[in-house]
């Protein structure tokens, strides 16, 4: 599993008379990369094909992920959003019963001796 993205670049070799130069099918490669964000900035490796089929199926599988990680924090989004609303449907009752009331009266504040 992992970040990132996988990309497929065929380059011109830059000899004027080579047909790459001219031609995009006859063009250097595939040459493959893999690019991700590390601490805010960019990080590229060249892969070789093989390796590159690897890391494919290791980005799909962190797309699985953050998939599912996106319904999971959904579905606790709206339990969270259910429980405020009975909490507020308890603030309602209490209101209308004359509040809430401590347990214990309050003492006046004091002052500090050190004052």
């Amino acid at each position: 599993m992992r970040r990132g993205s996988l990309s497929e670049r065929t380059v011109k070799c830059g000899k004027p008379g080579c047909p790459c130069a001219q031609d995009p099918r006859a063009r250097r490669g595939p040459y493959y990369s893999l690019t991700r964000a590390v601490g805010g900035r960019t990080h590229s490796r060249l892969l070789t094909r093989e390796q590159a089929a690897v890391v494919r199926q290791q980005i799909q599988a962190g797309h699985r992920l953050r998939a599912r990680l996106e319904t999971y924090w959904e579905d606790s989004e709206a339990r969270a959003d259910s429980q405020l609303k009975e909490a507020s449907a308890v603030s309602t009752e209490e209101a209308e019963k004359g509040g809430f009331q401590p347990a214990s009266p309050t003492r006046p504040f004091r002052k500090s001796k050190r004052s």
